[in-house]
C-alpha cells in the first residue's frame, strides 16, 4: 500500500546505498580471489588449475566494484534511496522469506510453506483464519500431488513427512 507523503521523510541516501553495495561486492570478489589462490589459480602441467577461472572472475568483480564505489562517491548526496517506511514494507516480506529458506533444510518444504502462507495471508493480506488455513494446506498438497506423485520429482522432506510416511 503506497502512501503519499507531503513532508520530508528520512531514509538511507542513494549515495550511501550505492557505496555500501559496491563494498559488499568488493568483499565477495576478494573472497573469490582468496579461495582461488588457496586451490591454485595458475597453469599446471595438465592445464588450468581449479582456481584459474574463478580467480579472474573475482578480479573482474573487484574491478567493477571499485568502479561502482567511485561512481557512488561522485553522486549527489541528497536523493533518498527509499524512505524507512518503504524499507519496513520490504523487510516484512524479506525476513519471513529468509526464515522460510533457512527452515526448509531442517523441516522440509511442506511445513515451512504452510507457515509462510498462513503468515503472509493473515499478517500482510488480512485474510481470515479459515481461508488462510485452507490455502496454506491446499497449496503444498497440490504441489505434493503434482510434483511428487505425478511427475515423480522429490522435494525436500522433514521429520513430519517421515512420520507420515510421505
Amino acid at each position: 500500500m503506497e502512501q503519499a507523503h507531503h513532508g520530508a521523510e528520512s531514509g538511507p541516501k542513494q549515495r550511501s546505498v550505492e557505496m555500501g553495495t559496491a563494498l559488499l561486492t568488493l568483499l565477495f570478489g576478494l573472497i573469490v580471489v582468496y579461495g582461488s589462490v588457496i586451490v591454485g589459480f595458475g597453469w599446471g602441467s595438465d592445464g588450468p588449475q581449479a582456481g584459474f577461472f574463478p580467480f579472474y572472475v573475482g578480479l573482474i568483480i573487484c574491478g567493477c566494484s571499485i568502479i561502482n564505489f567511485v561512481q557512488g562517491m561522485r553522486e549527489s548526496p541528497e536523493p533518498l534511496f527509499a524512505e524507512y517506511g518503504q524499507l519496513r514494507q520490504v523487510l516484512k516480506v524479506l525476513i519471513p522469506a529468509c526464515i522460510y529458506v533457512a527452515l526448509v533444510p531442517f523441516l522440509g518444504i511442506y511445513v515451512p510453506s504452510v507457515m509462510l502462507i498462513v503468515l503472509f495471508m493473515i499478517w500482510l493480506g488480512h485474510y481470515g483464519w479459515p481461508l488462510s488455513l485452507a490455502v496454506a494446506f491446499g497449496v503444498p498438497a497440490f504441489f505434493y500431488i503434482t510434483l511428487e506423485r505425478w511427475f515423480l520429482i522429490p522435494l525436500p522432506k522433514g521429520p513430519i513427512e517421515a512420520m507420515l510416511g510421505l
